[in-house]
């Protein structure tokens, strides 16, 4: 089997050392490489500036910005069964980005955003991504509602959803626990390890891809 996943945060230039991001480690992605890497599985990881040593035996792909994630997710998106989409992508870059360092000089600087490129909401609708399709969702509010709403505006089979408000899980943490929700049910896997929650978490998307494609359920 050939999966995509992405992971980690992305980081939108400011000027040539400043640049917005956000707090995302990259542990889940890199735990979901090594867990299907395990079972002998061929894994993309496409990743964001992060601490974490690369999982062996995974085909590795760093990145920056949003576009740069986007450019890769979608030359690879073509030759891949399943594609799973941790990484935290920014949702908005700047419009213009300075050529020299910002200096401290202004009380106030206003810096105009647009909307980043939406990676997992392209995926059906501009590349034509046929296989199973798993995103993530990062919320504070309305866990399974959002998340719901996520799994239909993007077409995806599976959003693993997980509650970020707790700062004792997700972002910076080695732990966390997620709500899986797909189209006729939803699973809660209780807190544990982002690693242990890694194996369980492939362990489902491959069961749930053999029942798409008609295999065993």
């Amino acid at each position: 089997m050939k999966i995509l996943i992405t992971a980690g945060p992305t980081r939108e230039p400011i000027d040539p050392v400043r640049f917005l991001s956000n707090r995302s480690s990259g542990r889940m992605g890199y735990a979901l490489a090594h867990a299907f890497v395990k079972q002998q599985h061929q894994v993309l990881l496409i990743s964001g500036p992060t601490s974490l040593d690369v999982p062996h035996h995974v085909d590795y792909l760093p990145v920056e910005s949003a576009q740069d994630m986007h450019d890769a997710v979608a030359h690879a998106l073509p030759r891949v069964d399943i594609a799973i989409f941790c990484a935290a992508v920014a949702d908005y870059t700047p419009v213009e980005v300075a050529t020299q360092k910002i200096k401290k000089s202004d009380e106030f600087i206003t810096i105009t955003l647009k909307k980043t490129i939406d990676i997992l909401g392209s995926a059906r609708s501009v590349h034509g991504f046929t296989g199973y399709l798993v995103g993530f969702a990062a919320e504070t509010e309305d866990l399974e509602t959002n998340a719901r709403t996520k799994l239909l505006a993007k077409k995806c089979d599976m959003i693993i959803a997980n509650d970020v408000s707790q700062s004792s899980i997700g972002f910076d943490s080695h732990e966390n626990e997620v709500l899986i929700v797909e189209a006729e049910e939803n699973t809660k896997l209780p807190r544990d390890s982002k690693e242990h929650l890694a194996h369980h978490l492939a362990a489902i998307i491959l069961k749930r891809f053999d029942r798409k494609r008609g295999g065993v359920s």
